[in-house]
């Protein structure tokens, strides 16, 4: 990589760092990456309102290529003393999304620079870190005819600077869900009067580890009870109202179609056996992030022609990643480059997205291209 493309995209990272944005809301950060590539490439810009992609043409002949970077940040304070530090209170870049977007600049510098003889497709997604973002970008699959899509995710607890990969399941699909059952009010001294929802919660929370043992499932299923709130803090009433909040998570995805489809079942006969009413809501949907093996080989072969350290994953992530919607709709791969096994890990304070992996993806996804 060109030493001054390298320092101006780790520039633009600590500028993206010292102004991060939530999912949904990163009007700054787009409009900032996008001047940048006005700045110092020709690429054409599509603007797409949330987020946006870049083209470099090669010909109509050519084949359509994408590589995918996300930019929203996370609601967490920046604790730690750097020189690029958040300047927006309690919201900071704590999964290094800033340097994703920046290796994808780089990238682009390069290839404007350079040429490809494909058409490639610099994506860059808002909200990531809802499981909304790539859903909304999804279209553009389709509507450019992208035949293979690339991504990369940093991360910590892998040998510094290696390329990690897997085939086929790379993270698992979940889903928030809320579980709202409703009675009757009645005197704590009467509650035969009313109708009390905890005793149906209860049940529900009591079968969760049968619908998630390993002997009933093909691959990991998870439920973790995340909140319950039944009543109100009165001791003279009993409880009529109540929510469990729950996020389901599994290697499959239709197996989290089935750990969901049992939880409503069984909610719906506990609601009648008590006499309630029961409603469902769901949010932070993530599909399953399939990688295709053509597209992870791709990934070994052009890792292995730039001399970096190959290593092949054991296991899925049981984290989520929205990156699933795009693979859903043609070839891809997301691979990921470490921060060292001592490094501190994602989503905690004390984390910063190291700027000496932005040289790593940006060879990497140089690599990628020639092929």
């Amino acid at each position: 990589m060109e030493k001054k493309n390298l320092e101006l995209a780790i520039q633009l990272r600590h500028e993206l760092h010292q102004h991060p944005e939530l999912s949904n809301h990163e009007a700054w950060t787009k409009k900032h990456l996008i001047d940048f590539l006005k700045t110092y490439t020709k690429l054409e810009i599509v603007d797409k309102g949330q987020w946006f992609y870049a083209i470099y043409h090669a010909g109509e002949d050519k084949k359509n290529i994408a590589y995918r970077a996300d930019f929203d940040a996370l609601p967490m304070p920046e604790v730690i003393d750097i020189p690029h530090a958040s300047k927006i209170p309690g919201v900071s870049h704590k999964c290094g999304h800033d340097g994703h977007s920046a290796s994808l600049a780089g990238f682009a510098l390069e290839i404007d620079q350079k040429g490809a003889d494909k058409n490639i497709y610099f994506l860059f997604q808002h909200a990531e870190e809802t499981g909304d973002g790539a859903a909304q970008c999804a279209s553009f699959i389709e509507e450019n005819n992208i035949e293979e899509i690339f991504a990369y995710h940093n991360m910590s607890g892998m040998a510094y600077n290696s390329i990690n990969v897997i085939d086929g399941t790379a993270h698992c699909a979940s889903k928030g869900m809320t579980i709202q059952m409703a009675g009757a009010p009645a005197h704590a001294s009467q509650p035969e009067d009313g109708v009390n929802p905890a005793f149906a919660i209860a049940k529900v929370i009591d079968a969760i580890p049968e619908l998630i043992s390993p002997e009933n499932n093909e691959g990991i299923v998870l439920c973790t009870v995340v909140q319950v709130n039944i009543g109100e803090r009165a001791f003279g009433m009993s409880a009529s109202k109540g929510e469990l909040l729950l996020t389901i998570r599994a290697l499959h995805e239709y197996e989290l179609h089935t750990l969901q489809k049992n939880l409503v079942e069984l909610s719906k006969a506990q609601a009648e056996e008590y006499g309630l009413k029961v409603s469902f809501t769901y949010n932070d949907t993530f599909p399953e992030t399939v990688n295709d093996k053509e597209s992870s080989d791709k990934i070994r072969k052009a890792a292995k022609e730039k001399g970096f350290n190959l290593v092949e994953m054991k296991e899925a992530f049981r984290g989520s990643e929205d990156y699933g919607h795009y693979t859903k709709l043609t070839k891809g791969a997301m691979c990921y480059i470490g921060n060292g096994e001592d490094y501190p890990p994602l989503h905690t304070y004390e984390y910063d997205f190291r700027d000496d992996i932005i040289e790593t993806a940006v060879e990497l996804f140089k690599g990628l291209a020639e092929l």
